[in-house]
This record gives structure tokens, C-alpha cells and sequence, in this order.
């Protein structure tokens, strides 16, 4: 079985309500039809009921009477949210009329659905800008105990069995912190392992804090940087496998793991990378990727109370598909 079958199966074993704000764009709900033929999720929609039915039709979609569709404009449930917001943001000078209007907002509407405990998880940006889709969610659903950042994990999926979990790995942050201190880069480090195990299903994440140097072998602030990550982390999670500064051949390879940092339990083992700085994911992912035909799946939003997570404004039906299997599983985690 597959990364991604597996992954469905387990969304499949304990059905998730994921909500889809972007009921009217055509590979969001071409994509709901099919996770619902497939019995992965219970699907939200949020609109007009008569419109959502209308394009369903129209594009010849056979599973919408599965779905939930909730009209934030004629929804029972609108004012109790709008109060929700405002109580939430009052701090920030949210007024009560501003929490009418803005409830009306389908990315709004979601989350507080979410908060609320009426839904599980949502995935949006299809349409939506990535800061649209996270506004709310850190507004409303905020960041995870502990938590005060939010990072990006990807899947990848090699034709390297030797390394990883049988040539899976999970590498962050790839998508969301630019250049982040020691303490955000420990609480990517916890978080990144919690995706490997969420939805990786890795049973023993072994993290890996990469650098340019291992155990002291070139000294520089950035290297300081990662070497306090590695500590912190291990004082926010102190179950957690990890070790650091390491390079990444000492991270994966054994043999270079041995000589570079003898005795560690994690060099030449790591089935979980953390870089340094998004530049340096972001990069290194993308090469892995073209350049040694690997397989990325993601970037996976981590670090909010309940998963949110952002599509590519270029993603297929099929991404989306297996976006909210994704996001099921992260949701049985946080629960």
C-alpha cells in the first residue's frame, strides 16, 4: 500500500467533517464529489444551497446529496458565530456589526464552524490567497498549546528506500516562517514530528535539526542558532528523537552518520529533516523533487489548535482530493 492509499484508509477508519469554503469553484467541488464517493470525509459547503446544487449539476456531479451546505446569509447558526467573533476579537476592536459582516465571509464562517466544535477541519485557496486562508484561522482557531508559530511539512516520497521510512521523509518548514529563531525553529521540530506521525503514520519520528556543520564542525551564528533549537525542543517534547546540529548525509546515511556523530541515535536514522530557514526547505525540497523524481505532497499547515490548510491557486482535483484526506488525519490527531 502506498503513503497516500494508506492515508485514505486511515481518514476512511474515522470520518472527519472537513469544511470547503470554496463551494463554487470547479476543482473543489468536483473534488468534494469524489472524497464523498469514496467515503473518506463528511463534507461542509458553504453557500447557497440552491447555487451549490445548480453548478453540481451542471457539472454532472452525482454525490452532493451527501454533503452538508451551510448559508452563512440564512443559517440559525450566523448570530451565534457573529457573537463568537466578537467576543474573540473584541480585544483587537472588533465591534458586533463588524462580526455580522464579516461572519458572512465563507473562510470566516468556516473556522468558526470549526471553533465552535461543528467541524473538524477546513482546506481552502483554491481561490483564496494564502494569507486569506490563514488570517482567520489564527484569528479564530489560533495556534496550538505551546504553539506560537505556524510552519509547513512536506511529504516526500523518494525512490530511495534506504533512506527515511522506506524512502519517505517529512522535511519543514517549506512553506510558512522565513527566518525563524531558535525557539519558533524548536516548535517546528516538535510540530514537523507530529505530522510524520499524524499523517506520515510514522510510529517512531526521528528528527533530524540539519545545519552546514554537525557536532561543532564549523562554528557560526546560525549553526548557535540550531544547536539552541535542538535543546528547546527537546524541553518542549521530551519524548521526542532528535538530535542536532547535523548535516544532512549525517542525518541520513549511516556510514556517514557513524563517523560524523558517534553515538548518536538519530544520525544516519532521521525519517524527519528540519531546516534551518524556508529559503533553505523551500530549495531543497524543490531539487529532491525535480531533480531525484520525488513525489511532494503538501505543504501541510502545522501548529493551529485544528487543522487549516492552503492549496496552491494551480492545484489539480486530485491534490485537493488528497488534501482532505490529509486533513482528516491531522484532525483525529488533535482531537
Amino acid at each position: 500500500m502506498s503513503l497516500i492509499e494508506s492515508i485514505i484508509e486511515r481518514a476512511k477508519s474515522n470520518k472527519q467533517r472537513i469544511v470547503l469554503p470554496e463551494s463554487m469553484e470547479e476543482r473543489t467541488i468536483t473534488a468534494a464529489d469524489r472524497v464523498l464517493a469514496d467515503d473518506i470525509a463528511d463534507i461542509i459547503l458553504i453557500g447557497n444551497p440552491d447555487e451549490i446544487k445548480s453548478y453540481a449539476n451542471k457539472l454532472g456531479l452525482k454525490h452532493m446529496d451527501k454533503a452538508t451546505i451551510i448559508d452563512p446569509a440564512t443559517s440559525e447558526k450566523t448570530e451565534e458565530y457573529a457573537q463568537l467573533l466578537f467576543q474573540l476579537r473584541q480585544k483587537k476592536g472588533m465591534t458586533i456589526e463588524k462580526a455580522r459582516e464579516q461572519v458572512l465571509d465563507p473562510l470566516y464562517f468556516g473556522c468558526l464552524i470549526i471553533k465552535s466544535g461543528d467541524a473538524d477541519g477546513q482546506i481552502s485557496g483554491a481561490l483564496s490567497t494564502t494569507g486569506d486562508t490563514l488570517r482567520p484561522a489564527l484569528q479564530i482557531i489560533k495556534c496550538a498549546p505551546g504553539i506560537t508559530c505556524v510552519s509547513g511539512a512536506m511529504l516526500m516520497i523518494t525512490q530511495t528506500p534506504q533512506y527515511g521510512e522506506d524512502g519517505v521523509l517529512v522535511i519543514g518548514d517549506v512553506a510558512v516562517t522565513p527566518m525563524p529563531d531558535a525557539g519558533q525553529l524548536a516548535q517546528i521540530a516538535v510540530c514537523t514530528a507530529q505530522t510524520a506521525k499524524s499523517v506520515a503514520g510514522f510510529a517512531d519520528p526521528r528528527v533530524a535539526m540539519l545545519s552546514f556543520s554537525t557536532k561543532g564542525s564549523a562554528s557560526h551564528e546560525v549553526v548557535d542558532k540550531v544547536v539552541e533549537a535542538t535543546r528547546l525542543a527537546k524541553e518542549l517534547a521530551p519524548n521526542l528523537k532528535i538530535d542536532g546540529e547535523l548535516q544532512a548525509d549525517a542525518a541520513l546515511v549511516p556510514s556517514v552518520g557513524q563517523k560524523k556523530a558517534p553515538g548518536s541515535d538519530i544520525a544516519g536514522k532521521a525519517n524527519v529533516l528540519v531546516v534551518p530557514c524556508l529559503e533553505v526547505g523551500n530549495i531543497a525540497y524543490k531539487l529532491v523533487q525535480r531533480l531525484g523524481n520525488a513525489d511532494a505532497i503538501g505543504p501541510i499547515l502545522q501548529g493551529i489548535a485544528r487543522p487549516v490548510n492552503d492549496l496552491s491557486r494551480g492545484c489539480s482535483v486530485d491534490d485537493i482530493y488528497k488534501m482532505v484526506a490529509i486533513t482528516a488525519c491531522q484532525a483525529m490527531d488533535a482531537q
